[in-house]
C-alpha cells in the first residue's frame, strides 16, 4: 500500500481525463454567516494546474486505503492547512462516470477554522456566499455539479 498510490491520470468512458486511479475526492466547506448568510470556502486555482485559474473547492486524487471522507479531509489540509478536526463532515455527493468518480464531502467549519497555508495548487482562498458563486470563473466540473450541490447545501443545517 503506496502513500500516494492513487496519483494519476486515467481516461474515463465519459472521454476526458480524470485525475486519480481511484476517483477522487474533494470537500465542500461551508458557515453561516451573520452579514451574508450561508457561506462555502472555495480555492482559486493556480494557472498552471489542470482547469487553472478557475475556483473550486479543495480535492485531488483518492489513494486506494482512503475512504472518500480520509481522502477529502486529507486534500483539504494538504492544499488549505484546514485541520480536519475543525471539519463536521454531514453529507456526500457522488458525481459517478461509471468508471470513474468524484465524491464531495460537504462539511460544516468549526468556529476555529484557519486556512493559513496554501500550497502551489492556489493562487487565492476565500469565504463565498452562496449566492455569489456562480459570478466566479468556476472549475468545469465544480460548474457542473453546483445546482446538485447548492440544493443539497440547503438543506443541511449547521451545528451550532
Amino acid at each position: 500500500m503506496a502513500a500516494r498510490d492513487g496519483d494519476g491520470w486515467i481516461q474515463c468512458q465519459c472521454g476526458s481525463k480524470h485525475w486519480g486511479k481511484f476517483g477522487a475526492a474533494g470537500i465542500l466547506i461551508f458557515r453561516d454567516s451573520v452579514e451574508s448568510g450561508r457561506e462555502i470556502f472555495l480555492q482559486h486555482r493556480a494557472p498552471w494546474v489542470h482547469n487553472g485559474d478557475t475556483w473550486g473547492i479543495p480535492g485531488g486524487a483518492k489513494d486506494s486505503h482512503e475512504s472518500i471522507t480520509e481522502a477529502a479531509l486529507r486534500e483539504a489540509h494538504e492544499e488549505t492547512g484546514i485541520s480536519p478536526e475543525h471539519l463536521n463532515p454531514l453529507a456526500l455527493f457522488s458525481d459517478d462516470h461509471g468508471d470513474w468518480r468524484y465524491d464531495t464531502v460537504l462539511a460544516a467549519a468549526h468556529d476555529l477554522i484557519n486556512a493559513d497555508s496554501p500550497n502551489d495548487e492556489s493562487q487565492e482562498m476565500r469565504w463565498v456566499p452562496v449566492d455569489e458563486v456562480t459570478l466566479l470563473t468556476l472549475h468545469p466540473s465544480f460548474a457542473k455539479t453546483w445546482s446538485d450541490l447548492r440544493q443539497l447545501l440547503n438543506n443541511l443545517v449547521a451545528p451550532i
